[in-house]
């Protein structure tokens, strides 16, 4: 199976992800560890372009053939991108779910992009501003959404859990 995280910086998906992955011992696959990793090895590098998604896509295929479950956590923010882990799925013959983590109190959400701290060396956090401003596709399929506001990790785990269970 491929759980497929998106969503914008601050709304919890990283947390999630990483207890999803932690739970069901699933291979946990970062975008911001990848890209962070490949900063630190160049690091007069501008952008990054779609570098880190492609070498994520490469992973998580390479883990899902040899019968790995894997959790991909990344902001996911445009359609190429969502459709680019579909087909790393399909190819891998994987289930695959996509998840949409939101906050739908915007105060919330800034105090915590306001107030957290990174959990990679290096890594520098989006300030609010970059975050609202960034391009984010709206989604246009069905998928999970978990709406963190006001709820626990656990609640949201649980919550999880159960969209994920077969019926």
């Amino acid at each position: 199976m491929l759980s497929i995280f998106g969503g914008l910086p601050g709304t919890g998906k990283t947390t999630i992800a990483r207890e999803l992955a932690r739970q069901i011992g699933a291979m946990y696959l970062r975008i911001d560890s990848i890209e962070q990793a490949i900063r630190d090895c160049s690091p007069d590098t501008v952008g990054l372009g779609e570098a880190g998604y492609r070498v994520a896509y490469a992973v998580a295929e390479d883990n899902l053939r040899v019968g790995r479950t894997v959790v991909a956590d990344s902001v996911n923010p445009l359609q190429i991108t969502r459709d680019a882990w579909l087909e790393v799925g399909r190819r891998a013959q994987a289930i695959t779910m996509e998840i949409e983590v939101i906050c739908s109190d915007s105060r919330e959400h800034r105090a915590r992009v306001e107030t957290r701290k990174p959990d990679i060396f290096g890594l520098r956090l989006p300030s609010w501003e970059q975050v609202i401003s960034r391009e984010y596709h709206p989604w246009d399929r069905e998928r999970i959404v978990i709406d963190t506001a006001n709820r626990s990790l656990e609640q949201n785990i649980k919550t999880l859990r159960e969209a994920l269970s077969p019926q």
